[in-house]
């Protein structure tokens, strides 16, 4: 028997249960993929606390690689034993799942499956805040929160390769030098720092284009405080816990700035832009934008991993192994 993680209630890594679990037969439109990596993001450590609710119980995960091994009728793009890629919808923590054909994209043979298992989430996500949130060019000037993590050095270097400067933050001295190592101009060192005057020391008072927030907690409020009139706020998470309200006075008519709450989820459930977006990841992992830094846990350690990641102790890719 195969094995799949199980959520069972919403709340703590204790809710996570190891389970039992038999190969599923594809439907129309359905494929089989056997998981050779996993990812594991902040968007799973939501879903288990209640903060994005699933019917339960659920299996997390959202983004995998692996080989397909079965397929439906009326697939006609995808054959077994092809490798493939996917983002974008909740299942993957599992040995085995069912996924829709539209969402597998083939992996070019110079691409592991591996590296893949990983990518596709933070690349979408990269792709969705560079170019459609704020289309960044040479001399935007971006402020990245935990920009040593795994979707902080992927934004990094990709605003880099389209032209961008990049002020990043990070916890420690650390973590500091693998932001600066991933193409960071400039580090704000501290989860204490006075952000606004450190910001606007580096932008000689003009504040940053734009800024790209996924700590929440009080660290939005402080984000606002760093962009110039017009810019733009891009809030994607909340890793430091719940955002206090913020009132549309806060964003204007004074400042002018625009605030953002935008959802990799929605953005990848958008089939054209998905086809589009999956493609330019596939070329920033070849161009070498998306880094290959990871750590690899078993299946079976899914509690580690979602403590390690949640405590703020990693950095790059996290995986599960089947």
């Amino acid at each position: 028997m195969d094995k799949k993680v199980e959520l069972t209630a919403a709340g703590g890594i204790d809710k996570l249960r190891i389970t039992d679990c038999a190969p599923l037969q594809p439907g129309p439109n359905e494929l089989r993929i056997r998981h050779e990596g996993v990812g594991v993001n902040f968007i799973d450590i939501y879903q288990r606390i209640g903060l994005y609710p699933l019917p339960l119980p659920a299996v997390l995960g959202v983004e995998g690689a692996g080989v397909v091994e079965a397929v439906g009728a009326d697939v006609d793009n995808i054959r077994i034993g092809d490798r493939i890629a996917y983002a974008g919808v909740a299942g993957a923590y599992a040995a085995t799942r069912l996924l829709p054909s539209w969402r597998a994209v083939k992996l070019p043979d110079d691409i592991s499956t591996k590296m893949a298992a990983g990518s596709f989430l933070r690349g979408l996500t990269a792709h969705m805040l560079l170019t459609r949130i704020y289309p960044v060019g040479s001399g935007t000037t971006l402020l990245i929160h935990a920009a040593a993590g795994g979707l902080g050095t992927t934004l990094t270097r990709w605003a880099k390769h389209l032209g961008g400067v990049v002020i990043g933050t990070a916890g420690s001295s650390e973590k500091a030098e693998i932001a600066r190592a991933n193409g960071a101009d400039h580090v704000i060192v501290g989860r204490n720092a006075d952000l606004a005057s450190e910001v606007g020391r580096v932008t000689n008072a003009k504040g940053v284009d734009f800024a790209i927030d996924g700590i929440g907690g009080d660290m939005l409020r402080k984000s606002l405080g760093c962009v110039r009139r017009f810019g733009v706020v891009a809030s994607i998470g909340q890793a430091a816990g719940p955002i206090p309200p913020v009132s549309v006075e806060e964003l204007g008519p004074i400042r002018s700035l625009s605030l953002a709450r935008a959802s990799v989820m929605a953005y990848a459930a958008e089939q054209q832009t998905y086809r589009c977006a999956t493609q330019a990841v596939i070329a920033a992992i070849r161009q070498g934008i998306i880094p290959n830094a990871r750590t690899e846990y078993a299946l079976t350690e899914v509690a580690q991993a979602q403590s390690d990641l949640e405590s703020g102790k990693t950095t790059g890719t996290l995986l599960l192994i089947p």
